[in-house]
């Protein structure tokens, strides 16, 4: 790091990018693209605009460009100049004008690359342009989901969607990780890592138990079955306090039906599928539902050393080597992991043998995003080095660190050493939880 990618392949990933943002919002009405104002989403055409933005403020300038492509956007779509709340007041672009910026944004990107091969620091902002679209590409699915808009329409959906089709069970039991000295963050071997990765620094690991999959509906309808969510016992100070606040009894889209819990999946109800991973859960309720069971959440070190290490031929260390993904070094395909929302939602937590880690944890990648015990915070020697300084810095310490990515990330983003953080209330995206024992 940094490296170089073929102005081909970058070509490809920016537009597969730019049509998958398209395909996420070209479906919506007029009246779906006025959203209410909450702290979980921000407005349609707003976000649309954001996504054209980066690259107009991060990348175009250093390929020549003197001035926005849109007149006026940094009064728009400037995430850290304008407050979420004031993004409803803007007199935003129409979506025409708003597609328009985005297209010509496309072209002056493409046209860059046709002509020219980009050196080591230019390949960083298109892929740190590409990664940050990604991003948005998932936060657009997830509010779709939480303003009850259909699931989007997107061509990559794969025969049937969620748990129905592909099978897979539950995975029960746990597996034992030796612990030991352990290397947690991001190698510089890595075409691409955010500030947040840097670097990998040794940390020592006692041995510990780690569950094999996610947390199950079935699992977590039993906590609440046990009257979970009512008993004080269960939960920490700040636990209690946003669940007294919040009045919350159950996951947050789930409903009772006469024959079971059901739960809303964009804008149907349908049944629950027990063996999927509970999802929509915050950072508190997994704590909770972990002291009802008599288990706890992994440290995102014990995270990653499930996932990366490999063990010694009798089981009771950890070679030096670090694999890149659970199952190795090599990209994601569709065999390995539920991403990019070719399934467009969840599947069984025993699908997906292929993408094991050497420990044999499942879907350690994909399916959903894993709240873990550790707060966010930087790792020893922290620089903000990235001309995204925002991206990190000021949200360490208050929030928590999820790891291994949803259905709906999009593969190129996600690895072992990638820290996804939100705050422990946060329903609202994909997320689920591991265990492990005390």
């Amino acid at each position: 790091m940094p490296t170089t990618i073929p102005a081909s392949q970058l070509a490809c990933m920016v537009t597969d990018a730019h049509e998958r943002t398209i395909g996420l919002v070209q479906d919506l009405a007029e009246t779906q693209l006025v959203v209410p104002q909450t702290e979980t989403v921000n407005p349609f055409l707003w976000e649309l605009g954001h996504t054209a933005f980066f690259y107009d403020v991060f990348l175009l300038p250093v390929l020549g460009s003197t001035k926005f492509l849109l007149e006026g956007a940094e009064s728009f779509y400037d995430s850290f100049k304008i407050d979420h709340c004031d993004r409803w007041g803007l007199p935003l672009p129409s979506r025409e004008t708003t597609l328009d910026y985005k297209n010509r944004v496309l072209d002056s990107v493409l046209k860059r690359l046709a002509s020219d091969q980009p050196g080591a620091e230019e390949t960083y902002l298109y892929l740190l342009s590409v990664l940050h679209e990604d991003m948005h590409e998932e936060a657009f699915t997830y509010m779709r989901q939480t303003l009850e808009y259909p699931a989007p329409g997107l061509s990559t959906i794969e025969n049937g969607s969620g748990a129905h089709g592909l099978g897979g069970g539950p995975w029960p039991g746990d597996v034992e990780i030796p612990g030991g000295a352990f290397q947690l963050g991001a190698t510089p071997d890595l075409p691409f890592v955010f500030d947040n990765e840097k670097w990998a620094h040794p940390v020592d690991i006692s041995p510990f138990k780690i569950a094999k999959a996610p947390v199950t509906n079935a699992q977590f309808a039993e906590f609440v079955g046990d009257r979970g969510y009512l008993r004080r016992e269960l939960w920490s100070r700040q636990g209690w306090i946003w669940r007294t606040k919040t009045g919350a009894q159950r996951p947050l889209y789930w409903h009772r039906g006469q024959n079971g819990w059901l739960h809303r999946y964009f804008d149907r109800i349908v049944s629950l599928e027990a063996h999927a991973p509970v999802v929509h859960v915050g950072w508190h309720e997994a704590e909770a539902y972990c002291q009802w069971a008599g288990r706890r959440l992994p440290t995102e070190a014990e995270w990653e050393m499930a996932a990366s290490a490999e063990p010694t031929p009798d089981g009771t260390r950890i070679t030096g080597h670090k694999r890149r993904y659970p199952w190795g070094d090599e990209p994601p395909t569709p065999e390995h992991a539920n991403l990019d929302s070719r399934r467009l939602g969840c599947v069984d937590v025993g699908a997906y043998a292929a993408g094991d880690s050497a420990f044999g944890c499942r879907q350690m990648i994909g399916n959903v995003w894993e709240w873990t015990a550790s707060p966010f915070f930087p790792f020893p020697g922290f620089t903000v080095d990235s001309p995204y300084r925002e991206y990190s810095a000021p949200w360490f310490g208050y929030r928590k660190v999820l790891r291994g990515g949803a259905w709906a990330t999009r593969s190129r983003l996600v690895r072992n050493s990638f820290r996804n953080f939100f705050l422990p209330d946060r329903r609202d995206v994909f997320a689920g939880f591991r265990t492990c024992a005390l």
